[in-house]
């Protein structure tokens, strides 16, 4: 090597995780937890752009720079008191740091993070805002129910994160549930901008809302509008894992216009052992002939956890808009859910 491409090297860290004992390099420019996910070392992580506070952690020694974050995610006091946010931290030296928030499930069961090639293969409307699209990859992703990938148009060079809908063992394939929004830059692309053959870039997979196997007790599933999506992915993953577990599955929308995929939970009611799908309408209109649940996801959640049996042991996740998931959190407490089994998965709106 020359003189010169040593020069041009870039400087390369040692990072120490604490307490788990884990050491990984991160490359100068690198974000701490990027260089995590190259390295399929799997901290915990929410929206990856300082939005959400999942990775936040205490700064043992060393030198940092961080790049811009909500204070929401990180105060100014947290700060401070030399906590950082590891999706945002650039390393300048060897650094130590003390994670206040992982699973060791996770970290044992670590993914490498991926680039991969692949083709708008199908986009299906569900609702007057919402679309499924289909993906094939040149080559098959490995991940967990649950996760989620970056989709990034080339030819734009736009990136949002979408969580899978389908189980992992469909392979080559990835389905997603997406939200249209009128100012959307990525859901205006549906309407015309991309077309069915046109090639994208996938990254993934991320997230450490997924599911956990060979548990006792039931499964709660909590979501609201394209959240369905990575709750569908684990609700196809544990019917094909032959399991028997209890699944309960509240879904929150609107109104009846906004519901979809209501034969396929039909389906799963008449496969599965013990399944029963609850969707719950805010505003349900007269005339429309709704006759199920009524009011906020959470208000409906509440009243079914004081019904449930063995509520104590189950696993609960929950993927949506951070007002749902803020309001779904006290109701599992105080229905006396183990904290350490509740998984969620907030959809933060895009910064870029």
């Amino acid at each position: 090597m020359t003189a010169q491409a040593l020069h041009d090297s870039p400087a390369v860290h040692t990072v120490r995780l604490e307490p788990v004992g884990i050491e990984m390099e991160v490359a100068e420019g690198e974000t701490i937890l990027d260089a995590a996910f190259r390295q399929g070392v799997s901290l915990m992580h929410g929206c990856k752009e300082g939005q959400c506070s999942a990775c936040k952690c205490l700064l043992i020694d060393g030198d940092v720079e961080m790049l811009k974050y909500s204070t929401f995610a990180l105060s100014d006091p947290e700060r401070d008191s030399n906590h950082i946010l590891l999706c945002r931290s650039l390393a300048y030296s060897d650094v130590a740091v003390e994670l206040l928030n992982y699973d060791e499930d996770l970290l044992s069961r670590s993914i490498p993070v991926k680039d991969f090639n692949a083709r708008l293969a199908a986009v299906e409307p569900l609702t007057h805002d919402i679309v499924a699209i289909a993906l094939d990859l040149d080559q098959p992703m490995k991940f967990w129910a649950g996760q989620y990938a970056d989709i990034t148009l080339p030819g734009i060079g736009l990136t949002r994160s979408f969580s899978m809908g389908n189980p992992p063992a469909d392979g080559n394939r990835l389905e997603f549930i997406i939200k249209k929004y009128p100012d959307g830059a990525f859901s205006r692309q549906l309407d015309g901008g991309l077309s069915v053959g046109d090639r994208v870039s996938v990254r993934g997979p991320y997230g450490s809302c997924f599911r956990r196997e060979g548990r006792d007790g039931p499964m709660i599933l909590v979501g609201g509008g394209s959240g369905m999506a990575p709750l569908l992915s684990i609700l196809r993953d544990q019917a094909a894992s032959g399991e028997t577990r209890p699944v309960r599955f509240f879904y929150g929308a609107r109104s009846r216009r906004d519901l979809f995929h209501l034969d396929l939970f039909e389906e799963f009611a008449r496969s599965l052992p013990d399944f029963a799908f609850i969707p719950a309408l805010s505003h349900a209109e007269e005339g429309d002939g709704w006759t199920g649940e009524t009011g906020f996801i959470h208000e409906v959640l509440r009243r079914h956890l004081s019904e449930m049996a063995e509520v104590e042991e189950a696993d609960v996740f929950s993927c949506g808009p951070p007002p749902m998931i803020d309001a779904v959190l006290p109701v599992l407490q105080m229905a006396g859910v183990d904290s350490a089994r509740v998984y969620f998965d907030k959809f933060t709106p895009a910064t870029r």
